[in-house]
């Protein structure tokens, strides 16, 4: 099925959902339709960011590191960490809008001013990610992947060769040391991200009346 496809057919249930939800059935005014759409948009956009967090965290990265030769696995994450750092981050910036819309800072309680730094800070790692430690770290994974081609390493799964060469190799190594540092702090900013959003999905379930 193509994209687009999917996309429609996506679009189609929400479009559904919409039509017979309890306010199509009732008279609301426009304020409570306008309510009721950012609400829409905050749960659809925080679920897709934390959704996707926790699938490229804790599980896809995971699986593909421990069974894709590493030169093929570093090159498909530097496709895909811009793309998902920016979607987390469309889907962050949307979710302040809409939380912060609904609830002004001045008229907030204490608790929805604490959901909105989170959501903030989860926007802002993200961007930190996008802008600044991932064009960082692909770059540096460049450099490391040419010195492993003239050693002959790459195709194979993990990093015991890579570390057994660095010890004779000083380029490799100092590589690697770069690399190390520049992917801990897109690490650390993904995991804070990721954090924040935890904090907020604990609010949203005390809000749920099942």
């Amino acid at each position: 099925m193509a994209w687009l496809t999917r996309f429609v057919v996506a679009l189609t249930f929400l479009a559904a959902g919409v039509l017979f939800s309890p306010e199509t059935f009732t008279s609301s005014s426009k304020s409570q339709t306008l309510a009721s759409t950012l609400k829409l948009a905050h749960l659809l956009c925080f679920s897709t960011a934390w959704g996707a967090a926790l699938w490229v965290t804790f599980i896809g990265g995971i699986i593909m590191f421990k069974n894709l030769p590493r030169h093929q696995f570093g090159n498909l994450q530097s496709k895909m960490f811009p793309a998902y750092f920016s979607m987390v981050g469309v889907s962050c910036a949307v979710s302040v809008a809409a939380f912060g819309y609904l609830h002004p800072w001045k008229a907030a309680g204490a608790a929805e001013r604490y959901q909105l730094v989170f959501l903030v800070a989860s926007f802002l790692c993200n961007l930190a990610n996008l802008f600044v430690f991932t064009p960082m770290t692909i770059q540096t994974m460049k450099q490391r992947h040419k010195v492993e081609r003239e050693q002959n390493i790459g195709d194979e799964i993990g990093m015991s060769k890579n570390r057994e060469v660095a010890k004779t190799n000083p380029q490799l190594a100092a590589i690697n040391k770069k690399f190390g540092m520049i992917h801990g702090f897109s690490s650390l900013c993904n995991i804070l991200s990721f954090g924040c959003l935890a904090m907020h999905s604990w609010y949203l379930a005390g809000k749920l009346n099942l």
